[in-house]
């Protein structure tokens, strides 16, 4: 199988991002598994290397088809110099983020890398530079024109994905549709087949309401849309429960006996999740063409430059982006072969007498 090109965004350049992709690709034993591009700048990552690592080597590059197997490669984005304010959400921070993005979006639509792990970024810097959407995952969606998008939260332990993002509290419970519902569990069902090579998953569903609504005591959201998406994908052959209560459901560890859950809303299945998996978390974006995995932390401002910032969920990030990469290139693969065989049947049985 041959080593994968993997682009990493450089994120924030004000907050820890750069930091952990120094200390995630530290590691000599990282190049074995791919070859790491970082669209960024090399004057951000010099910079950075004298606060985390002298010994960091890296290559400048200046498109991926470049990229040197086994070297760290360092694609310049930009040429402008990029103004470092250490903790500080500025325009440079959102601007330069977004550019990095951006590019490595239509490099992996040309077919130049296989994935791509972004860094943190910071959502107020982001707007200070006028990019246009919520995060990442809305502006994957909007670059592919799909709707078919899912946020999902992956650990070892554990896999969360939400039917609605970065919204409002004010505005889930309108959001909230049964066609919605059973979209989001068309695309988790897909994608834990496609993905993460689990044939038959097992996905839970949680209630939007305190108690799943209480048969309608509670809001009537549950019994008006949440259950009937779920009946549907039964009907439909999917293996799913629900919906249930989230904090009894977390806290009686039934999360252990599913594939998946699927929860209504951001905080409802982030704030589980990263109880239990923090440091070790892995934001994917499921339902694309791409292959797209983060951190499951943001820019840390706080300590931004001290070199206390943790790449364990960077480095889980990349795992998991080189997991899923060659679970769908062996999906796919079987999938072509069986197709091929099924021609092959119907070709013969075309060519016996009548």
């Amino acid at each position: 199988m041959s080593k994968l090109k993997l682009g990493i965004t450089i994120g924030d350049i004000n907050g820890v991002s750069t930091e952990v992709i120094i200390k995630a690709l530290s590691d000599e034993r990282m190049l074995n598994l791919f070859t790491p591009i970082v669209y960024g700048s090399s004057k951000v990552v010099s910079y950075y290397k004298n606060i985390v690592s002298d010994s960091f080597q890296f290559s400048t590059i200046s498109s991926a088809e470049t990229a040197k197997y086994n070297r760290v490669n360092v694609l310049n984005c930009w040429e402008e110099k990029a103004d470092i304010e250490l903790g500080v959400a500025t325009v440079d921070g959102g601007k330069f983020a977004h550019i990095a993005l951006d590019r490595a979006v239509r490099d992996f639509q040309d077919n130049k890398i296989d994935g791509i792990v972004t860094a943190p970024i910071n959502k107020h810097a982001m707007k200070l530079a006028n990019f246009p959407f919520p995060g990442h995952t809305e502006f994957i969606a909007d670059k592919f024109k799909s709707s078919e998008s899912m946020m999902m939260m992956v650990s070892d332990t554990l896999r969360v994905a939400l039917v609605t993002n970065h919204e409002p509290i004010s505005k889930v419970a309108d959001l909230i549709t049964k066609d919605l519902v059973a979209k989001k569990l068309n695309i988790l069902h897909k994608t834990l087949i496609e993905d993460f090579g689990i044939q038959k998953p097992i996905i839970a569903v949680l209630g939007l309401n305190p108690h799943a609504g209480d048969d309608g005591a509670i809001g009537s959201e549950d019994d008006k849309h949440v259950k009937p998406a779920v009946l549907e994908a039964k009907k439909n052959g999917m293996i799913v429960t629900g919906p249930y209560p989230a904090d009894g459901f977390f806290g009686s560890s039934q999360f252990k006996k599913v594939d998946a859950v699927l929860a209504m809303y951001h905080d409802q299945g982030l704030i589980p999740f990263k109880a239990l998996s923090f440091g070790n978390g892995v934001n994917f974006t499921a339902g694309l063409p791409i292959i797209r995995t983060s951190p499951d932390h943001g820019t840390a401002y706080n300590i931004a430059g001290k070199n206390l910032a943790d790449a364990s969920s960077l480095r889980s990030a990349i795992y998991e982006a080189i997991d899923i990469a060659n679970t769908r290139k062996e999906y796919h693969s079987d999938r072509e072969n069986q197709l091929k065989r099924t021609d092959r049947s119907r070709s013969n049985r075309d060519r016996r007498p009548r």
